[in-house]
């Protein structure tokens, strides 16, 4: 059985972190602060990281306990592609107002070169369960093309979502994100919603490949 506790702790220190990042910048917040502002001890601290360069891999975290307040106040008789919309224009307000672009960027750069599990695309994160939710009910509603699987269109999203984050760090956040996504995602959508297929022919044809194993 997880333990509730260290995940409580765990994700205390990484809240407190991003937030002090955001306000001191990442260099002049020390691990001492981090403590300090989480309420818990250092003793904790390195019992869940080695140092503060492990804590740019939280921002996952961070994401996911978003999604988890996104998801609640969603209306659920909305349409799948409004729903998705919503999800990304928060969350990239969210990054707008609270997490610094050079530690975002940062963050990519890491994943780029970890080796094994990348947290970014780790299927048990609550990002991907909500997004596979929430794409599974549209295609049943036939609300969006059911000529993709679920997992096609929930890797499709995620991608553009990440790129829509690199090319903001690319361009050194010189323009509001959020603003931005407002007027890309839907075009992107389009392409998802259920009147615009027939079928396949009418799409660029290409071999899925899946980051993880089907979500169940």
């Amino acid at each position: 059985m997880p333990n509730k506790t260290g995940a409580t702790t765990k994700a205390k220190l990484a809240e407190s972190a991003w937030k002090l990042f955001y306000e001191k910048g990442y260099e002049n917040t020390t691990i001492e602060d981090i403590v300090d502002d989480s309420g818990t001890s250092k003793g904790s601290f390195y019992h869940y990281f080695k140092g503060k360069d492990d804590l740019l891999g939280t921002l996952s975290m961070l994401f996911d306990a978003k999604y988890e307040e996104l998801k609640e106040a969603m209306d659920p008789g909305s349409n799948s592609v409004d729903k998705l919309i919503f999800l990304n224009h928060e969350l990239f307000t969210m990054i707008d107002n609270s997490i610094s672009m050079d530690l975002l960027a940062r963050l990519f750069s890491s994943q780029l070169t970890t080796k094994g599990e990348k947290s970014l695309l780790d299927r048990n994160r609550t990002y991907f369960k909500l997004l596979w939710k929430i794409i599974k009910e549209g295609q049943e509603r036939k609300e969006l093309r059911a000529d993709l699987s679920v997992n096609e269109i929930v890797d499709s999203y995620a991608m553009f979502e990440r790129a829509l984050m690199y090319d903001w760090c690319l361009c050194n956040g010189k323009y509001a994100l959020a603003r931005y996504a407002d007027q890309m995602m839907p075009m992107f959508l389009e392409g998802f919603r259920a009147e615009k297929k027939n079928n396949r022919k009418n799409y660029p044809k290409y071999k899925h490949i899946s980051y993880k194993t089907t979500i169940a």
